[in-house]
C-alpha cells in the first residue's frame, strides 16, 4: 500500500470493484473477468499485481487466496470480503460493496481535502510574508538565502510531523505499534469516537457478509475483527473465543465490553435472539458508518477552523508589532528633532 492514499488512488479501487462486480454478475469467470481488466487496468500500477493474481487462479488457488498471494495492494478488509463472497456464491455483491466503500471514502478525503485547502493557503501565505522585515530584506536587499533559510527551518518540521504522522497510521506495522497508535488516537476528542465508529461499520459489514457464506460464528468474527483494522476489537475476540467454544454467545461477550458501542451491542443481541442477525448486522454498518464520517468530517473542520484562527492571530500580531515599530521610529524621530 502506498504511504499516502490519494482520492484518486481510492475511486480507481472502486473502479476495479465495480467493473469485477459486473462482469461476475453477468456470469463471467473470474478468470476471464481479471484478464480483460488486466489489459486495461483503472491504474497501471495494478497490471502486475492483477498478472500474479491471474498465475494463482491459473494454478487452482481460491479467489481470495490467489488476491492475497499477489502482492499487499489490498487490505486485510478486501480479502476477507472476497473471501466471504468466494465461500457464498455472492461475489459479485462483495465486489459491489468493496466499490461502494471506496467510492465512498474517496467522496469524503475530497471533501476534507476541500476544505482545509484554503487555511493551509493561508497559513503558507503567512509563513512566508511575516516577519515583514526578512520578506522586504529578501526583495530590496537581494537576501533571498536568509530568507528560505529561515521559512525553511519553519516548514521543515512541520512537513516531517506531517508524514511521520502519516506513515504511523498505515496499517502495515506491527500489531504492538498499532494498538499504541489506536490507544493515543482514540483519546483525542472527536477524533477517537470516529475511528471506533468506522471500525464497527467494517466489522459489521463484514461479519454480515461472513456468516451469509456459511462461515462459522467464531471463525467470522475472528476475521471480521481482522477486517475492523482495530488492534482492539482483535484482542477482545481473542480473548473471548475460549468462552465462545464452551457455548457462550457472541451478544453477551460484547454487551459487557466498552470497546462495543451500547447501541451495537443491543442490535447485535436482538438480531441473534430473533435469526435476524443478518439485517441486524447490515443496520450496524450503515448506522456506524455514517456516524464515523459525520464526527470526521467534525473532527478536520475543527482542526482547519483552529488553523485559520492561530493563522489570523499571527496576521494579527505582526500587523501591530509592524505598526509599534513604525510609530515607535516616528517617536524617536521627533524626540530628536525636539532635542
Amino acid at each position: 500500500m502506498a504511504l499516502i492514499v490519494t482520492p484518486t488512488q481510492l475511486t480507481r479501487r472502486s473502479d476495479l470493484f465495480h467493473q469485477l462486480a459486473q462482469m461476475t454478475a453477468a456470469g463471467l469467470g473470474l478468470i476471464q473477468s481479471i484478464e480483460v481488466i488486466h489489459r486495461s487496468p483503472p491504474q497501471p500500477s495494478m497490471r502486475a499485481s492483477l498478472a500474479r493474481a491471474l498465475a494463482h487462479l491459473r494454478e487452482g488457488f481460491g479467489v481470495s487466496e490467489s488476491l492475497s498471494r499477489s502482492g499487499s495492494w489490498l487490505s486485510s478488509f478486501d480479502i476477507a470480503l472476497i473471501d466471504a463472497g468466494e465461500k457464498s456464491g455472492r461475489l459479485p455483491q462483495c465486489f459491489a460493496l468493496l466499490a461502494t466503500y471506496y467510492a465512498d471514502r474517496a467522496q469524503l478525503i475530497r471533501q476534507v481535502t476541500g476544505f482545509i485547502i484554503y487555511p493551509l493557503f493561508v497559513f503558507h501565505f503567512a509563513v512566508l510574508l511575516f516577519p515583514v522585515s526578512t520578506f522586504t530584506d529578501a526583495i530590496l536587499k537581494g537576501e533571498v538565502v536568509a530568507f528560505a533559510a529561515q521559512k525553511i527551518l519553519i516548514l521543515a518540521p512541520l512537513y516531517g510531523l506531517a508524514l511521520l504522522l502519516t506513515y504511523t497510521l498505515q496499517s502495515s506495522h506491527a500489531e504492538g505499534w498499532r494498538s499504541f497508535v489506536e490507544r493515543i488516537l482514540h483519546a483525542v476528542p472527536v477524533l477517537g469516537k470516529a475511528r471506533r465508529s468506522l471500525a464497527i461499520a467494517r466489522l459489521s459489514v463484514a461479519l454480515e457478509a461472513l456468516l451469509n457464506a456459511g462461515v462459522t460464528i467464531i471463525e467470522a468474527w475472528e476475521l471480521a475483527a481482522a477486517a475492523s483494522g482495530s488492534p482492539a476489537l482483535r484482542r477482545v475476540v481473542a480473548n473471548a473465543k475460549p468462552h465462545w467454544i464452551n457455548g457462550q454467545m457472541p451478544g453477551e461477550t460484547i454487551a459487557s465490553r466498552p470497546e462495543f458501542p451500547s447501541s451495537f451491542a443491543s442490535l447485535y443481541q436482538t438480531g441473534e435472539i430473533s435469526g435476524q442477525l443478518d439485517d441486524a448486522l447490515r443496520r450496524c454498518h450503515v448506522l456506524y458508518q455514517d456516524e464515523g464520517s459525520r464526527k470526521l468530517k467534525k473532527f478536520i473542520f475543527s482542526l482547519a477552523g483552529l488553523l485559520v484562527g492561530a493563522v489570523m492571530l499571527m496576521i494579527a500580531f505582526n500587523i501591530i508589532k509592524f505598526y509599534m515599530g513604525y510609530f515607535q521610529q516616528i517617536n524617536d524621530a521627533i524626540n530628536m528633532n525636539a532635542k
